[in-house]
Order: C-alpha cells, then structure tokens, then sequence
C-alpha cells in the first residue's frame, strides 16, 4: 500500500463513522469542530469527499484482492 491509499483508506473509514454517528446519535464529525458551517469541518468533508473520489478511480488498481 502507498502511503496516499492509506491516508484515503483512513479518511474513508473515518467517513463511515461519521455517517454511523449521525444514524445512531444524530450528530456527526462536524459538531466537533464547531459546527457544519465551520472551516475545520468543510475542510474536512472535502478531504473524505476526494479520497472517496481517489478511492473509486484507483481502487482495482491498487491491487484489492477481492476485486481480481
């Protein structure tokens, strides 16, 4: 794995947390760092946005066993 898959890999899972938060409790990532419309979370749902993005386009590159 390089190093960019893994960064990807690690904002993906963090993505599919934020989402498990926002169905169990309502809340997500953003309340954290001071709300939806606060620098720190756009910033943030930008990164998960691209990574999914990078993911997508380069996942069966990548080598992922399951998808040979």
């Amino acid at each position: 794995m390089n190093n960019l898959h893994k960064v990807t890999f690690l904002l993906l899972v963090l993505g599919g947390l934020n989402w498990l938060a926002f169905g169990i409790w309502g809340t997500d990532i953003s309340q954290w760092l001071g709300g939806m419309d606060s620098q720190n979370a756009k910033i943030l749902y930008v990164l998960l946005g691209l990574s999914a993005l990078y993911e997508l386009v380069h996942h069966k590159k990548n080598g992922c066993k399951l998808c040979k």
